[in-house]
C-alpha cells in the first residue's frame, strides 16, 4: 500500500485519467473530490462488498427443486 501525504487542495494522480483531491478536512474526516472517466466505477468500500456479494449469490447454482417451485409459485 502506498501511503501520501495531502493537504487541503493538494491532489494525487492515478495514471492519465483519475484525479483524486483533498476537498475538505473536517475533524476526523476527510471529503475526496475524485475526477475519473464517466465508464469508471467508483464505490465506497462498503457498497462495493454489498455488490460483490450479492453477485457471488446470484452466480450460485439452484437446486432443481427451488426452480420447480419458483416456476409454480
Amino acid at each position: 500500500m502506498l501511503v501520501l501525504t495531502r493537504k487541503l487542495g493538494e491532489s494525487i494522480a492515478i495514471d492519465d485519467h483519475i484525479k483524486i483531491v483533498v476537498v475538505q478536512i473536517k475533524g476526523k474526516q476527510v471529503r475526496l473530490g475524485i475526477q475519473a472517466p464517466k465508464e469508471t466505477k467508483i464505490h465506497r468500500e462498503e457498497v462495493y462488498t454489498a455488490i460483490q456479494d450479492q453477485n457471488k449469490q446470484a452466480a450460485k447454482p439452484v437446486a432443481m427443486a427451488q426452480v420447480s417451485k419458483i416456476l409454480k409459485g
